[in-house]
């Protein structure tokens, strides 16, 4: 996600998740090299054992999360978490390869949710299935997208470290301006869709909607909660085909309805940052977000409404693209010390700080029941929106190939919104790529 006075806020959850579909599938075979460990056991001659973090964040939740090792170290005179790596999070992916093939990794490294499955396959990655259900925090009493997101063929692979989902976000003035009521709870895509041809104003170059139209994960991500509305799913059962033949053409066919009506912004380049500006700046009356967006949007005094992300069945649905902290075996000593930062760093206490401060939402019940959050949530309009849709999020599956697959229907996607190709030919040419990407051994 995620997505904050964080990285540039409205990139994040683009620039953090953007270029990694083709990196991961050229990376497996190089990942799976790095089989020792990285450096000495971390144990000093004073005893006390250095954990090496590569945290990924810049500004306010490098601020962050810098601040919370210092706490940490001064309560656990025993241990010293080292933050640095010197990369931020959407070059994490091919820094940790690399790390691997060389043999010298880090302790713990902030990796996205969808290329865990990936850098799981390295035998240098810790099972955390214990720890995580020995914690502070009950393991049920996180959010499910936290949980399926960090857990690969039934196995913990890494903590959670983020967590957000999907909703719209509407500009009140322009919904005014157009006579329109603002939608509500159990609203349908057609009603989407007919909202934003309304909201259109060609005229002022205002746009009803917006949506990325690079072909990366920021494209794919917006499409799965209509995939899986409709009951599909990424993948087949069989696990040797795409799960999403027939419903990803219906969910094309409400993008092509978009794009037919010349309702939504296309935006050209990686990051989403052109579609925000274009919200910010008053020329766009919804758009598909999360909860990072919400500081800019305020920042800019746009008057918005945050309302739940449409469907076909008026049921909720969404998605949620949690992101993790992922632990490296470097030796026992490191390995225990990696674990007991982790266990820290998750404790409510510590969560609260993390959530308000870099952009993620609450990552277990108990955080969200705190004062402190409560408070965040009383202030920031439309925040309990995106909590609430944690209820009804799912996540990508936890599977090597995935990024395979985000890429071929990320370009039928670019194709619909631009007007290159049917829904259902663009869907097929996704299917062909996206099944010979399951078929490979992994």
């Amino acid at each position: 996600m995620a997505a904050d006075s964080r990285m540039p806020r409205m990139s994040r959850r683009g620039m953090l998740r953007g270029g990694s579909g083709l990196a991961l599938g050229a990376a497996a075979s190089a990942v799976l090299c790095g089989c020792g460990a990285g450096a000495a056991d971390g144990v000093g001659a004073d005893g006390r054992v250095t954990v090496e973090l590569w945290h990924g964040q810049t500004d306010s939740g490098r601020a962050t999360i810098e601040a919370l090792v210092r706490e940490f170290n001064r309560t656990h005179p025993g241990i010293r978490v080292s933050p640095g790596g010197g990369v931020l999070a959407d070059a994490m992916l091919q820094k940790i390869t690399a790390a691997l093939a060389s043999g010298s990794f880090p302790d713990i490294a902030y990796v996205f949710g969808s290329d865990l499955a990936s850098v799981a396959r390295s035998p240098s990655v810790v099972d955390l299935t214990g720890t995580v259900r020995s914690g502070s925090v009950p393991w049920d009493d996180y959010w499910t997208p936290a949980r399926d997101a960090v857990t690969v063929n039934g196995r913990v692979r890494a903590a959670p470290a983020l967590i957000d989902s999907l909703a719209v976000v509407c500009n009140k003035k322009l919904f005014r301006d157009a006579g329109l009521p603002l939608p509500e709870a159990g609203w349908t895509w057609q009603e989407f869709t007919d909202t934003a041809a309304r909201l259109t104003d060609r005229r002022r170059s205002v746009f009803g909607t917006g949506w990325p139209g690079v072909g990366d994960e920021d494209t794919v991500w917006r499409l799965w909660p209509m995939v899986w509305d409709l009951g599909g799913e990424v993948i087949a059962p069989d696990g040797r085909s795409i799960g999403f033949a027939k419903t990803g053409v219906r969910a094309l066919e409400t993008v092509d309805t978009l794009a037919r009506s010349r309702s939504v912004y296309v935006d050209p380049k990686p990051g989403s940052e052109q579609m925000y500006q274009v919200f910010l700046s008053g020329r766009m009356g919804m758009v598909v977000t999360g909860p990072w967006q919400l500081p800019d949007i305020r920042e800019a005094e746009v008057e918005y409404h945050v309302v739940p992300l449409p469907s076909y069945s008026r049921r909720p649905m969404t998605i949620s693209g949690p992101d993790t902290w992922t632990v490296f075996d470097n030796g026992a000593a490191r390995v225990r010390a990696a674990r007991t930062f982790l266990s820290w760093l998750m404790e409510p206490a510590q969560d609260v700080r993390w959530d308000i401060q870099a952009g993620s939402l609450p990552l277990s019940r108990p955080t969200a029941a705190l004062p402190a959050w409560r408070a965040q949530d009383a202030e920031t309009e439309g925040l309990s929106v995106f909590t609430r849709a944690l209820d009804a999020a799912r996540v990508r599956p936890a599977h090597p190939a995935y990024p395979q697959i985000s890429q071929a229907l990320g370009q039928a996607i670019a194709a619909v919104l631009l007007g290159r190709s049917t829904p259902a030919e663009a869907l097929r040419r996704c299917a062909r790529e996206a099944d010979a990407a399951l078929l490979i051994p992994r």
